[in-house]
């Protein structure tokens, strides 16, 4: 809870600091890499760094949490913080990490903003950022100990036993434990990150979906390479898989962690509507073949667009699921139908005429764009806010508006 003091100066404060984020975020990171190089080796993504993802998801968080703390200060927003922890716990982050982060974040405050930034403003500011920080160490503390790792400690090996195909630009990848023993704990929809070494030595990460039924000790990913746009780089780690990876090879993965998943006992009879657009799919695909699995009779409808029949990853699977899913349909849009899929839709995903259950549990995975639009139709439909839940690939923007 912030105290009385603080969130005076927080309010009054708000607007500028809000304001200047995005310049106290690049400077921020600018220091930080300088003076500690080897956060970049297997911590941050560069890809992320270059197109400025992360300084964006940083700046929306604190302004977030801090909005939070003033709009209902009896209340922790927990949503915000359980993706971040799960974010960090993917990647390793560690306690004195958070201290290492205050030291060039308030340099760059007070660099940025200079003699605005009071000791009772610089006393505030630090209140939300421990305030955040100790939320995180202890929401971390206990993903570690459910996912049975050290702190930080989260890599493990394994071989890749089958490389598929699956469309121009993607191509999956089945893995079994390096070790022999057993895979770990995963719930479907839930992430692992891969960490892979780079031809100049640098480890870079990514996190990719468990695109199948996360129970035994086979697991997949299915990954989509990362084209470059204007001004920034083509995907290093997608670009390796894509490239480099084959039957028998190794990889890093990390624990599963991810906070957006289906926990489905067996007398769950509620409907599930999985929503997805592009290699937003994936996460779909795994709760799928979970639900077969177990032999699931619960209502599941199924909503997926993409550029064409040939680019949709996964779908003969998606197909084969739903057929043998007792209560399964499926809808499909593409931008360009062809003749592989007759009973497709023609263009981008419109929910006109989809009698989506206003009593389920939705899935919501794909560009964010996508995920706003469709946000707003599933509300519009009478699909409460509290029963949508979204995945972002990459980090969160913690934007104001229908997906966040």
């Amino acid at each position: 809870m912030l105290s009385a003091e603080s969130a005076a100066v927080i309010r009054a404060t708000l607007p500028a600091v809000g304001g200047a984020l995005d310049e106290i975020t690049t400077r921020f990171y600018g220091a930080m890499f300088r003076d500690r190089p080897e956060l970049l080796d297997g911590m941050f993504n560069r890809g992320n760094q270059a197109s400025g993802a992360q300084r964006r998801a940083l700046a929306g968080s604190i302004a977030g949490f801090a909005t939070a703390l003033l709009d209902d200060p009896d209340t922790r927003p927990d949503t915000l913080l359980d993706r971040i922890a799960h974010k960090h716990a993917a990647v390793g982050v560690t306690d004195d990490q958070y201290t290492i982060v205050h030291k060039y974040l308030f340099g760059a405050i007070a660099e940025v903003l200079g003699e605005a930034v009071t000791p009772e403003v610089a006393a505030a500011w630090d209140e939300v950022y421990w305030l955040m920080a100790d939320a995180l160490i202890g929401r971390e503390a206990r993903l570690y100990q459910d996912a049975g790792v050290e702190p930080g400690k989260v890599w493990r090996r394994w071989t890749v036993v089958e490389r598929r195909v699956e469309t121009p630009d993607v191509v999956s990848f089945l893995l079994r434990p390096a070790d022999g023993r057993p895979a770990p704990r995963a719930r479907a929809g839930q992430y692992v990150s891969v960490r892979v070494r780079m031809a100049d030595g640098v480890h870079q990460l990514r996190q990719y979906s468990l695109s199948s039924d996360p129970g035994g000790d086979l697991r997949r990913i299915t990954v989509k390479r990362v084209a470059g746009t204007a001004g920034t780089p083509d995907g290093e780690v997608s670009g390796l898989l894509h490239e480099q990876v084959r039957e028998g090879d190794e990889l890093a993965l990390s624990a599963p962690f991810g906070d957006v998943f289906l926990d489905d006992p067996a007398d769950a009879t509620a409907p599930v509507t999985l929503v997805s657009a592009g290699i937003g799919g994936t996460p779909m695909a795994a709760i799928l073949a979970h639900l077969q699995a177990l032999g699931s009779t619960r209502p599941v409808l199924v909503l997926h667009a993409d550029r064409s029949p040939a680019d949709h990853a996964l779908r003969a699977d998606t197909r084969r699921l739903v057929e043998r899913l007792p209560n399964a349909r499926a809808v499909f849009w593409y931008e360009r139908p062809g003749t592989e899929d007759p009973d497709a839709r023609e263009g981008l995903m419109n929910l006109d005429g989809i009698e989506v259950p206003t009593d389920s549990s939705v899935f919501l995975c794909g560009p964010l764009p996508f995920m706003r639009e469709v946000r707003a139709q599933l509300l519009r439909a009478g699909v409460p806010a509290r029963s949508i839940h979204y995945e972002v690939f990459g980090p969160d923007l913690w934007l104001p508006g229908p997906a966040a």
